[in-house]
């Protein structure tokens, strides 16, 4: 077999720039144009009194949310900069989960024994070469953005007896603080971080090693490493994606809490990992590359796409039905938030239609999973929509009422797009597309359904 390597060419470098610069300039254009995009600046120091109308005080679950607000309110100013901030975290978090999934993705078919995506396993790994840029991002904006993001990083909240201690987050303190006091340096939190980043990237050369070393030198043995590998990453993301879900997110809205999180936050980067994956295979080969890859192995990655779009949709129900029946004050909360405002209700249902009805109707057929046009356009839906599920789980939590969305979300997610596929592409370039010495590649070439 011809060793394909992918051109990294000066024509898709310069739409990248162009996409940046763009993102760029929508963002600039949001912090400086009256009305709308900056509204929530001048009135900031309404923020308290809108959040009393926002929940009106008639149930105890009502009363509940305005207190939460209340106690939240030194944390969720508005203004075009804590936006800024908010969703630097957003896409951070979001690429991140596209990042880790595409090692995940990789392991799966290793550990798995996997032969049918042979010709596309090196997709995914080179999505994996945004961990580390992605680390970095994450440790520094904790350390600039903390006091905007998590509520809980406001050290008057455990001084007991003071004007804002919240008895509840106090009881949590070991969990971001330990072994010191609450409200001094998080310690564990940021360990854990670290901690994740590390695991991740150490993870991530070691398999990318093994893989380049196979197209050198050949044989099985190693396969047989990365089979071994896989698995222990495998059991390492298996905690790790969860608790940085409860970190990274859950947190946010500190005296909410759900067991099926950890689930949730994996399922929307899982499907958005694999429409990425879907999408950049289908592109590739329009482009005159993988010609190996053939219909057969679209439909299964189509056949992904679908089932894990309709796994996410069990995850969401699951979580809000047991919320909604229960009907526990400090549970609900979280749903009154998004489902009853007036500024995420439309984001709420938007949500339910581009992840769930969107990918179910179109990608329903045989023949929809196997043509370009319905992946292409099915796949860019979820990857959006999925932007959407992240936006309204940090977003409520951190600027209340204030928040929005305009150009400053949409040119924050084109900056963070094209710096992604930047580094994505580059390493693509970097090694063969298809790792020839993989032994599973005639399995591959004769994979029919």
């Amino acid at each position: 077999m011809s060793k394909e390597v992918f051109d990294f060419n000066a024509g898709l470098k310069k739409k990248l720039a162009i996409t940046f610069v763009v993102g760029l300039v929508l963002l600039l254009i949001g912090a400086v144009m009256p009305g709308g995009e900056h509204a929530d600046e001048e009135h900031e120091g309404d923020h308290a009194e809108e959040s009393h109308s926002f929940n009106e005080p008639q149930t105890d679950m009502e009363v509940l949310a305005v207190a939460d607000a209340e106690a939240s309110e030194e944390g969720h100013g508005g203004g075009w900069f804590k936006r800024f901030k908010i969703d630097f975290w957003i896409n951070n978090v979001y690429f991140t989960g596209i990042a880790i999934i595409g090692l995940f993705f990789f392991a799966i078919q290793y550990a798995a024994q996997a032969g049918w995506s042979a010709y596309i396993v090196r997709i995914p790994l080179a999505m994996a070469h945004w961990i580390l840029p992605a680390g970095v991002l994450m440790l520094v904006s904790y350390f600039l953005f903390s006091h905007d993001i998590f509520h809980w990083t406001h050290s008057d909240l455990y001084e007991v007896g003071g004007e804002h201690y919240d008895k509840l987050i106090a009881g949590k303190a070991s969990f971001f603080y330990f072994p010191l006091e609450g409200g001094s340096f998080p310690v564990f939190f940021v360990v854990r971080m670290v901690l994740f980043f590390g695991l991740w990237y150490w993870m991530f050369v070691k398999l990318k090693g093994l893989s380049l070393k196979e197209d050198e030198l050949g044989g099985n043995t190693f396969w047989v490493q990365m089979r071994k590998w896989s698995a222990v990453f495998l059991g390492i993301f298996a905690v790790s994606s969860s608790v940085s879900a409860w970190d990274w997110i859950m947190s946010i809205d500190t005296h909410w809490f759900s067991t099926m999180f950890g689930w949730y936050v994996f399922a929307s980067w899982f499907v958005t990992g694999l429409a990425v994956i879907t999408l950049i295979t289908v592109l590739l080969k329009e482009a005159g590359y993988l010609q190996q890859v053939t219909s057969n192995h679209l439909h299964d990655l189509g056949k992904f796409v679908f089932a894990f779009s309709i796994f996410w949709t069990y995850i969401w129900f699951s979580q809000f039905l047991l919320i909604y029946y229960a009907n526990i004050p400090e549970e609900s909360v979280y749903f009154v938030e998004r489902l009853l405002s007036d500024h995420y209700s439309p984001y709420f249902f938007i949500n339910l239609f581009l992840n769930f009805f969107f990918p179910f109707l179109v990608l329903m057929t045989r023949d929809a999973k196997r043509l370009n046009v319905f992946l292409k356009i099915a796949c860019i839906v979820v990857i959006g929509g999925h932007w959407i599920d992240f936006y309204l789980m940090v977003t409520p939590g951190t600027l209340g009422e204030s928040g929005a969305f305009g150009f400053t979300e949409i040119g924050m997610y084109l900056m963070f797009g094209a710096a992604f596929l930047f580094v994505m592409l580059k390493a693509l370039s970097s090694f063969a597309l298809v790792p020839k010495n993989h032994p599973m590649l005639q399995e591959a070439k004769h994979h029919h359904i």
